[in-house]
């Protein structure tokens, strides 16, 4: 980092009312000092009726402790201002789900370049979690913003143009999704996000006098928000913020509409102005990625316009997209039952010394046996081996009579069965240099 003097402390020709202030935010090539980040609001000095850029004012001054950079280049600048009006409003659970969302508003204002266009997924255990709160912030400072509570899928669709799509906003997500009942009636919905994700995903529909298919674009950046996980196939095209309850001494100020929105379309105004002239450097750019697959389409191009702001940014914006996509991942493993049971079905070959064979009836004591884990409540009895099969049918993996090492013939599963599903699904990490190796526990009913 660029070191310049500490924040001035006696009146000059920069000091307001005999207190010292910062210098105009300096414009690419010219020099000036500013603060290295979270300089919030509009570049104009705040006046007394604005609370919104008193507040700013307030968020500079904090941000001189950690020092001074030199000239902040357009994109940094505003894109260390918009990040500083999210942090005003909302508590965001991480440094790097703040950075992910001030990346993704700043995304949308370039939706035309992209390939690729991520959802924001805002999601929370419970009530009173932010997510209603983050919205209205992106609302005001995303693109072109299209907010809707409950919609129909062809409402939507016929609000989306070619040329220059909204940025679709649902808040109560989990009101469409929430239930399978519900859920199986906005299916038409889901297939129509899931589809927007890409370009060139048209739906067809019959209409006009002659009753002809016609095409209606899809392509557009939707940030939903919603009490507890969005179906699968939405998430794994997301950049999924998980908002918590506000913790004992954190501290967020309360937002006015009126008072507070002039501020944000500011911001706004200067997202627009700093990025559409990149439209055709944006289109062309392949940036490193630190993950790959969905995930890279998904985060390209938050990670291209941190590219294009320079500075800090790129560093932050890939240290993000690592941590947010690993955790997500992780939560894969968990939550979802036919990742999870590849997990426990390595831990058992594992715990048994890695045989070539391993019997059915053994596999099913080892997963049963876990408290923790979900199969001793997947049926009255547990998990069965009619449900262990249909775990697995996806990935053509099925039991068969087995030959054990004592002679005895059984039904069971080889071990070179699962390795191709293992390095897909679900790969070990590395470990790292001179860690040790993670001691299996032993199976239920064995003796060390």
């Amino acid at each position: 980092m660029r070191n310049c003097p500490v924040q001035p402390t006696t009146p000059g020709p920069n000091s307001v009312g005999g207190q010292a202030a910062w210098p105009t935010v300096a414009i690419p090539g010219e020099t000036g000092a500013r603060p290295a980040d979270d300089r919030a609001g509009d570049v104009d000095e705040p006046t007394a009726g604005s609370a919104s850029d008193q507040a700013s004012a307030e968020e500079s001054s904090k941000a001189s402790v950690r020092g001074l950079v030199g000239p902040l280049t357009q994109g940094e600048q505003v894109l260390a201002d918009l990040r500083a009006q999210v942090r005003r409003y909302v508590i965001l659970p991480s440094d790097e789900a703040l950075t992910a969302v001030t990346l993704w508003v700043a995304a949308t204002h370039l939706q035309r370049a992209w390939q690729h266009a991520p959802r924001l997924a805002v999601v929370g255990p419970a009530k009173r979690c932010g997510k209603s709160r983050l919205l209205d912030v992106v609302t005001e400072t995303v693109h072109n913003h299209l907010i809707t509570v409950n919609a129909s899928a062809s409402a939507i669709f016929r609000s989306i143009t070619d040329e220059d799509p909204p940025t679709l906003l649902v808040d109560e997500a989990d009101t469409l999704f929430g239930t399978a009942k519900v859920a199986e009636k906005n299916e038409e919905l889901r297939g129509l996000l899931n589809a927007g994700h890409q370009r060139n995903r048209p739906t067809l529909r019959v209409g006009g006098n002659d009753h002809k298919p016609q095409k209606f674009p899809t392509f557009a950046m939707a940030a939903l928000a919603g009490i507890g996980d969005l179906p699968d196939t939405i998430m794994d095209r997301s950049v999924v913020i998980r908002m918590r309850r506000r913790g004992p001494g954190e501290k967020y100020e309360s937002f006015r509409t009126g008072r507070d929105t002039p501020a944000l379309h500011r911001t706004r105004g200067r997202l627009a102005a700093w990025l559409k002239p990149l439209y055709r450097q944006a289109m062309d750019l392949e940036p490193d990625m630190p993950v790959e697959d969905r995930a890279a389409d998904t985060w390209e191009p938050l990670v291209i316009v941190a590219d294009l702001a320079g500075g800090e940014w790129p560093g932050l914006a890939r240290t993000a997209c690592r941590s947010m996509v690993g955790y997500e991942a992780g939560q894969d493993e968990e939550g979802g039952l036919r990742t999870r049971i590849l997990v426990d079905v390595r831990r058992a070959f594992a715990a048994e010394g890695d045989p070539a064979v391993l019997r059915t009836s053994r596999l099913l004591d080892y997963l049963n046996a876990d408290k923790e884990a979900p199969w001793a409540e997947h049926g009255a009895n547990g998990l069965t081996p009619r449900g262990l099969q249909l775990l697995l049918k996806d990935y053509g993996i099925s039991s068969a009579n087995r030959r054990f090492p004592d002679g005895a013939q059984a039904k069971g599963f080889a071990r070179n069965q699962f390795v191709d599903a293992w390095s897909r699904y679900c790969p070990e990490p590395a470990p790292a240099a001179g860690a040790a190796h993670p001691v299996a526990e032993p199976l239920p009913g064995t003796t060390t």
